[in-house]
């Protein structure tokens, strides 16, 4: 018999394929729940992501049955003997993380297979595009447990109204893919497991298409314009800068010669 240490399995598996970098959450003995391992590879992967100008779009899924049960309750429970000062600082690496998923300035896709609940919730409210299969299933329970969906309130809210949060989060109930797609959380369903792949596919080449700068523009228009004072001066200022970038003159050039513009690949 060997004694050999045999080498833990990546909390995240990260793979990169013509402009996409896929982060894929893999805890499934423990149903991708967040620990700070997940945490922190999720957090790394990002901020790669971020900075590396190969990555376009990131599509982020995960391994096994479930897409993401929140917070690991063994982990959660392990904490209960910090003081109030470590707690809080260990809610803010959590919060830390959905706010770095929220602010990349690329594309996130998120395929949802299966259940996503409390955090799992956070990460689809957080991405730009949610994809969901007929197994998908979302639910913000943290009140049935004596908590409150704190860290991924501000995302959540922001994405289904105030309203539909008081229902999701009061009540704690499980909503299917369809009442989540009528609610906002979902942009685009799929009827089959295969019809998910397809429609994740067919919505990474259409994100491919825009050119990297726009598409952070746009991210940044869609979650700030309307809430900017005179916004008709940052917006005519905006597409002022554009068209004069070398992306623009390109897109516009690209057009004019029908022919695909440089970042297409």
């Amino acid at each position: 018999m060997s004694n050999a240490t045999e080498t833990p399995a990546p909390d995240i598996l990260e793979s990169f394929e013509k402009g996409v970098l896929t982060l894929t959450l893999n805890r499934p003995d423990r149903h991708n729940a967040f620990d700070d391992g997940l945490i922190a590879a999720l957090q790394a992967g990002l901020k790669r992501a971020e900075s590396d100008a190969d990555v376009r779009v990131v599509l982020l899924t995960g391994a096994g049955a479930s897409f993401c049960a929140g917070a690991d309750l063994r982990w959660m429970k392990s904490k209960a003997h910090l003081g109030p000062a470590e707690n809080a600082a260990d809610a803010l690496a959590m919060a830390g993380l959905f706010a770095r998923l929220d602010g990349l300035p690329k594309p996130v896709v998120a395929r949802v297979h299966g259940p996503a609940m409390g955090g799992g919730v956070g990460l689809a409210a957080c991405a730009d595009i949610v994809i969901a299969g007929p197994k998908a299933e979302f639910a913000l329970s943290e009140v049935r447990l004596g908590m409150a969906p704190a860290v991924i309130s501000p995302f959540v809210v922001r994405k289904i109204g105030p309203s539909r949060a008081r229902d999701w989060f009061l009540t704690g109930d499980k909503v299917n893919a369809q009442a989540a797609y009528v609610g906002g959380l979902v942009q685009r369903l799929a009827d089959s497991d295969e019809a998910l792949d397809a429609l994740v596919a067919s919505t990474l080449q259409s994100l491919l298409r825009g050119a990297p700068g726009a598409l952070a523009a746009c991210k940044d228009l869609a979650k700030h314009a309307h809430v900017w004072e005179r916004p008709e001066e940052r917006t005519s200022q905006l597409i002022a800068t554009l068209r004069a970038s070398d992306e623009g003159q390109e897109g516009m050039r690209a057009f004019l010669e029908r022919r695909p513009p440089n970042w297409i690949q």
